[in-house]
């Protein structure tokens, strides 16, 4: 295996910080694949450096791939909050771009739908784009979320876990299975996935409320 050639991370923050600032996506692009790769960027994310790993998350959501998931889901870890929150960011920008174009745009206008309340048309998005693209695991969460909002807590379930199934750190489908079993009353599932969740990402901190809610109860 070739190595990484490691990058000065108070270099790589001058450079890319501007763009960042300016919201040039194109420019950022272009600045970044022109100089550098996935894994010196990644590499910084996981250094000693905070402001390069900040400044390394957000580049990652802009221009982060599947092959950057592991990394960002251990940087999770953080107990940076600042840190965290921008990781955090990163993955799910990653986890809504990992279709084609065609069902990223289904699952972009099935987000639009459930933000006006039109659940059942939010579904139907999520659904096209599962279709289209099987293996994409966020029309399934997001086609969760909105089943979860119309109380169908039983196809809600099957679909964070089919998510699970495509993307096993994915910590919001942990957190909607708790929020589906707490509803049905199944107290012990709700808590071993709200664990879950948390096991992947400490700094839920509204699921840390929900475990000591219902620990508080048995």
């Amino acid at each position: 295996m070739i190595p990484v050639q490691s990058l000065d991370p108070h270099a790589f923050v001058a450079h890319v910080r501007p763009l960042l600032e300016a919201k040039d996506l194109k420019a950022l692009i272009a600045a970044v694949r022109g100089s550098y790769t996935a894994d010196q960027i990644l590499e910084l994310l996981t250094g000693k450096c905070q402001d390069a790993s900040k400044v390394a998350a957000l580049t990652l959501s802009w221009i982060g791939c599947r092959e950057c998931i592991p990394k960002l889901a251990e940087r999770l870890q953080d107990p940076d909050t600042t840190v965290n929150q921008m990781v955090e960011h990163a993955l799910w920008a990653i986890w809504f771009r990992l279709g084609n174009q065609q069902s990223n745009v289904a699952v972009c206008r099935g987000t639009q739908a459930i933000n006006r309340q039109d659940f059942h048309t939010a579904i139907d998005y999520f659904t096209s784009a599962i279709e289209i693209s099987p293996a994409f695991a966020e029309p399934y969460n997001q086609r969760a979320i909105a089943y979860y909002l119309i109380e169908n807590y039983e196809r809600c379930i099957a679909d964070c876990q089919r998510a699970l199934e495509l993307m096993p750190c994915h910590f919001g489908a942990c957190a909607g299975l708790g929020h589906c079993y707490a509803h049905l009353e199944q107290f012990n599932e709700a808590l071993q996935w709200y664990r879950k969740a948390v096991v992947i990402n400490p700094h839920l901190t509204q699921i840390r409320e929900s475990i000591a809610e219902l620990q508080a109860r048995w």
